[in-house]
């Protein structure tokens, strides 16, 4: 990615987010319960009959194979930590009742109803499943930064910054590119 997109995607997310390096928790218990009933019924926005691997079973493959599996473009972010160029995603627009997957392994990372629209141009959304992810700090930017990796295949997939919606106040950033999106009404 060049330089002058990449000081521009950026420039979208509020500094407050890229400085902190906690992440934001429910302060209400409300809100802590709704985000627990999310993590323990994601199950429910897959399409009836779809099986999707967990994260216990751990994918390694040759770069190669990668090459061969992914796009370019897949392989720039999942595999080489790159980033798409914002509002390139028609994964922004989709609204339909489903679970966002890695792209590179099929582990289900998101439902639909964690999706948000946070206008930067990235698939947002305010959690994600329960170990889906692997996070680590991220100083590319001298700031401190959140980075996530597939939990199962380790592939690249955005930042989380703490200025999302209540009730988690995080906004997990995904490049598009990196998912797949399986609807709840697709045919398994």
């Amino acid at each position: 990615m060049k330089r002058r997109a990449l000081l521009k995607a950026l420039a979208a997310a509020p500094l407050a987010g890229l400085a902190h390096g906690a992440l934001a928790r429910p302060t209400s218990t409300k809100g802590m319960a709704m985000v627990e009933e999310l993590h323990k019924n994601w199950k429910t926005f897959l399409a009836q009959g779809t099986e999707v691997p967990s994260s216990a079973a751990p994918l390694s493959l040759p770069k190669d194979e990668w090459r061969k599996r992914l796009t370019p473009e897949q392989f720039h972010v999942l595999r080489q930590e790159g980033t798409e160029r914002p509002g390139s995603s028609p994964l922004n627009d989709e609204k339909r009742a489903g679970v966002y997957v890695c792209a590179g392994c099929g582990l289900p990372l998101f439902s639909s109803a964690m999706k948000f629209d946070s206008g930067t141009g990235w698939p947002s959304f305010f959690t994600a499943i329960p170990d889906a992810f692997r996070t680590k700090r991220d100083f590319l930017l001298i700031l401190p930064r959140t980075e996530y990796h597939c939990a199962r295949c380790g592939g690249h997939h955005g930042h989380v910054f703490n200025d999302g919606p209540k009730p988690t106040g995080e906004r997990w950033c995904n490049n598009g590119v990196a998912l797949r999106f399986i609807a709840k009404d697709a045919k398994a």
